[in-house]
């Protein structure tokens, strides 16, 4: 049997402000592409299928047309819920979905598997869903179920107890933060209580393989426990983490290969550091005109409307940030300290520009021309 393992679709959400919809469509198609060309029996998709538990109706769409296209490509499909999702939203049309096209949100349904068989017989698919302790505890009486550790020992124990029982091979999936790995800054919405709701790596023993799903990078945690990642880039620090899916066999004794299979990404991700005008004439940046930019510019000031000037040859240039090297020291006086010691009105100016470009006053051209100023606004006023 071959399986696609693929996770963290985040249906509908931005980066930095641009949609990604289009994007995110293209890459589906692809991933449809190959479970056809790979001829996959089942695709898993581990939680996060959409970015917020209110998706815009264009949402369900494309999830509609990419699971129709992938059943329609031969392959069984089995979906969980998410931190992301609203497991009732995800789970409300799921008994009238075609046949072959399973979404498991109910909790209630842990340790119940869905099973698909092979030439060498049966393989039992052991849905996990996001499970919020505080919601699920009052579904398992006489269990304490303080923290997300808690919950998912409780449910893989279920999962192992239909296992023991039935037997055969196994596949579990599930959406979690599990031991062993380190999230993406500012990507994965932690779903960790101090350090209470990290999942050891013990807590998966029992099926041939897990899918896991919530960490947008590709990780092998042990040759049987994995996490696919997202298939798009959401933000910079994900740009050096492949994108793609887990291509997962198993023989009549259980799991025989895993193969990373690649996705398309639709534009690269960059971090380019410079002064304003490196970033806008030095010919080592040509090559990342067309990518997504983060620009890093040094100069030891802040620059006028850098976005909008760095957005002339880098059109996608996402995100600004000010990184100075070589600002002035610190004089160790503030703006109302400035003034105080300020002589004159030309002086008046200088503290102003000092305070507001972190420490850099006024240059000697800048200098002549607020003394101009000031000189005819005295002679003006003599004459008035």
């Amino acid at each position: 049997m071959r399986i696609l393992h693929t996770s963290d679709w985040h249906i509908g959400r931005s980066f930095h402000g641009h949609a990604t919809f289009d994007a995110l469509r293209g890459v589906l198609e692809a991933l449809v592409a190959q479970v056809a060309e790979l001829r996959v029996d089942v695709v898993v998709l581990a939680g996060d299928v959409f970015d917020s538990a209110a998706p815009a109706p264009a949402c369900y769409a494309l999830l509609t047309d990419t699971l129709a296209a992938i059943s329609d490509a031969g392959a069984r499909i089995i979906v969980t819920s998410g931190n992301h999702d609203s497991a009732a939203r995800l789970g409300f049309q799921s008994a009238l979905l075609r046949e072959g096209i399973t979404v498991l949100t109910d909790p209630a349904a842990v340790g119940t598997p869905v099973t698909v068989s092979d030439a060498h017989g049966p393989v039992h698919f052991h849905g996990i869903p996001y499970l919020e302790p505080a919601i699920v505890r009052h579904r398992w009486e006489g269990v304490e179920l303080r923290s997300q550790a808690q919950t998912m020992n409780h449910a893989l124990g279920l999962v192992r107890a239909d296992l023991a029982a039935r037997g055969g091979r196994s596949v579990a999936i599930a959406h979690c933060f599990a031991a062993g790995v380190e999230a993406t800054p500012g990507v994965e919405r932690e779903i960790r209580q101090g350090g209470l709701d990290v999942v050891p790596l013990p807590a998966f023993d029992g099926p041939d393989y897990v899918a896991l799903g919530h960490i947008h990078g590709r990780q092998q945690l042990s040759e049987r426990v994995r996490y696919a990642g997202a298939p798009l880039h959401y933000s910079f620090g994900e740009a050096d983490k492949p994108r793609g899916s887990w291509l997962v066999e198993l023989d009549a004794a259980g799991l025989t290969n895993v193969e990373w299979i690649p996705l398309p990404v639709p534009r690269r991700l960059v971090t380019l550091r410079g002064t304003i005008a490196e970033l806008l004439e030095d010919s080592r940046f040509a090559a990342d005109e067309d990518a997504w930019v983060c620009a890093q510019y040094t100069d030891p000031t802040p620059q006028i409307e850098p976005m909008r000037r760095l957005q002339r040859r880098f059109a996608f240039c996402a995100t600004v940030v000010h990184t100075p090297v070589g600002a002035p020291a610190p004089d160790g006086l503030d703006y109302s300290g400035r003034v105080r010691a300020a002589r004159d009105d030309a002086e008046l100016f200088d503290a102003f520009l000092t305070h507001v470009r972190a420490g850099e006053g006024a240059t000697d051209a800048e200098r002549a021309l607020i003394r101009d100023v000031v000189d005819a606004r005295t002679v003006a006023e003599a004459r008035a």
